[in-house]
């Protein structure tokens, strides 16, 4: 499903067609890209065969400028585009009343799912959150805009997943665009303003940056946690236990700190 300025009112019969018309028990697997629509289409394709995920996958394309010069273009196409995530996330539920509804939103689309879980619980559509599972992967937020989101979205069950990378170059190229501000997906997890986050609003925050990246940006590390959950040892992998909190994890995948649940599992489906 596409939202944006470009498009007409016909989204929920396309995303009817591209969910393949799934029946109420099957799950599908919602992914909200950060810039270009090419690289969208592959991520998602390379999640489904990384993970293993039986879920019906469901790409949310909004209308990005795919460069660095137009940032400020492209937060105002994600606000433009909120209204119709929440209006796919709501059909989604609709559909499967029965199944699951993943939601995973990378970079500048981290903010754009933030913003449509907030807008829900504004609408009190909490039958849609409920039915949610969330994870945010690097996600090109500023921190305090993040606390103020969650104190409204409120806490998930299962719990908000944030997977971070101190070392993450593109967010830091974002950060300098954005005056300096910090962005969450760049958090370190020894930082005790960034431990208070996930004890107030029951999520959990997971930095990544052990694992390999496939790009020079260290942006895309997500895909790889989702390689590693598949073939984890039992007991110590993401998702055994959930727990809010800051964790770490090995190059393997395998938990280093304190357990949690984490979007590897919810990207696969297993949950």
């Amino acid at each position: 499903m596409s939202g944006g300025r470009s498009l007409t009112g016909k989204h929920s019969r396309r995303a009817s067609i591209e969910c393949g018309k799934p029946r109420a028990t099957t799950s599908s697997c919602s992914f909200i890209h950060n810039y270009s629509y090419q690289e969208a289409v592959f991520r998602l394709a390379q999640l489904r065969a990384e993970a293993g995920a039986q879920a019906v996958p469901v790409l949310f394309s909004w209308p990005s400028q795919a460069d660095f010069r137009g940032y400020v273009a492209d937060r105002d196409s994600a606000t433009y585009a909120r209204d119709d995530l929440v209006q796919l996330l709501t059909m989604l539920s609709r559909s499967r009343p029965k199944g699951r509804v993943t939601v995973i939103g990378h970079s500048m689309g981290a903010w754009l799912v933030m913003e449509a879980l907030r807008q829900l619980r504004l609408q009190g559509r909490n039958d849609v959150i409920a039915g949610l599972r969330v994870g945010l992967a690097s996600p090109d937020i500023d921190v305090d805009v993040f606390r103020a989101q969650s104190a409204v979205v409120g806490r998930l069950s299962p719990p908000l997943t944030v997977l971070v990378s101190p070392n993450d170059r593109a967010l830091a190229v974002s950060s300098r665009i954005a005056g300096g501000n910090p962005r969450l997906g760049s958090a370190r997890v020894d930082d005790p303003e960034i431990q208070k986050i996930p004890l107030l609003n029951g999520m959990q925050i997971i930095d990544i940056a052990s694992l390999p990246a496939s790009d020079g940006f260290n942006h895309d590390r997500f895909v790889t946690l989702a390689a590693r959950y598949s073939t984890a040892e039992q007991g110590s992998r993401v998702g055994e236990v959930r727990q809010a909190g800051v964790f770490l994890l090995d190059a393997t995948g395998r938990i280093l700190s304190a357990p949690f649940s984490g979007t590897a599992q919810i990207i696969s489906g297993r949950r």
